[in-house]
């Protein structure tokens, strides 16, 4: 019996985290969406404590898509890679100079997955002649925005600087591509404390009763052990008690208890003491 508790006691963690594992599964939108996986979660197929802050995910259209807090608009994610910790995102708008103007990583756990360079945005009234080239998706009747390195000096009087920003790359028709550096990575600096406390709470939110039914049979079995072993030892000391009554109500000849002596002397002398436990 006490080898079983000690199995059970060994293997109940295990439980919890196959039940974990059971109640966080990999899920995806669509056949061809990528498998979504801890740190992240899918809401409404994940339960609510399957991801860090700022993992959570959505399925649209049977697209997965992400929404930063700082950008108003979702994104697509085209692919997720655990091992590298990259995020590769399309802008279904096709700008994605503008997910760059517009979006504010500093209070997100991610960041650029490439080398990032400053750059300034420009908001021009009149177009400008080559080498600068305006950003088709930003422009509109009556202004043009073109993206210029930060070290740039000769600024037209046509134009003022709307921000400057560090991003992957500037602007250019050969990289109209609209996923081309929307690559993400992420940063679990300062998680230190939610991987282990909330990791823990998602455990047993996600097995609900699952968890309590494992120690409540653990505290059965250890309960029936102390009570076998209780009983066990009051059947000993009952046993040991009517010895006694037998040994005290006993009589014994001068002859028997000559022979008793002798056979413990016997006994001692050849260094055989289980005869002497025995009496």
């Amino acid at each position: 019996m006490a080898v079983l508790l000690f199995f059970i006691l060994l293997s109940s963690p295990f439980l919890v985290l196959d039940a974990m594992d059971t109640n966080c599964p990999a899920v995806k939108c669509s056949p061809d969406s990528p498998n979504i996986l801890f740190p992240f979660s899918l809401q409404k197929r994940h339960p609510q404590n399957c991801s860090y802050p700022g993992f959570k995910l959505d399925c649209r259209q049977n697209e997965t898509v992400i929404r930063f807090p700082s950008y108003g608009r979702d994104l697509v994610v085209k692919s997720i890679c655990y091992k590298t910790k990259k995020l590769s995102l399309l802008d279904p708008e096709n700008c994605v100079h503008g997910v760059f103007l517009n979006l504010n990583l500093s209070k997100s756990p991610f960041r650029y997955y490439y080398v990032v360079k400053s750059y300034t945005y420009l908001n021009c009234s009149a177009q400008l002649s080559p080498p600068f080239m305006q950003v088709p998706c930003l422009s509109g009747s009556g202004y043009h925005v073109y993206v210029v390195e930060e070290a740039f000096l000769d600024m037209p009087i046509s134009c003022r600087p709307v921000k400057t920003i560090a991003i992957p790359f500037s602007y250019s028709p050969y990289l109209s591509d609209n996923s081309f550096g929307l690559g993400f990575t992420w940063d679990l600096t300062g998680f230190e404390d939610f991987q282990v406390k909330p990791r823990l709470m998602r455990c047993f939110s996600c097995v609900h009763g699952k968890v309590l039914s494992i120690f409540t049979f653990i505290l059965m079995v250890a309960t029936l052990v102390g009570v076998k072993t209780y009983c066990s030892n009051i059947s000993w000391v009952d046993n040991l008690f009517r010895s006694c009554k037998s040994l005290k109500h006993a009589s014994y000849t001068r002859d028997d208890t000559e022979g008793t002596r002798i056979q413990i002397t016997a006994e001692l002398i050849s260094g055989n003491k289980e005869v002497l436990q025995s009496k």
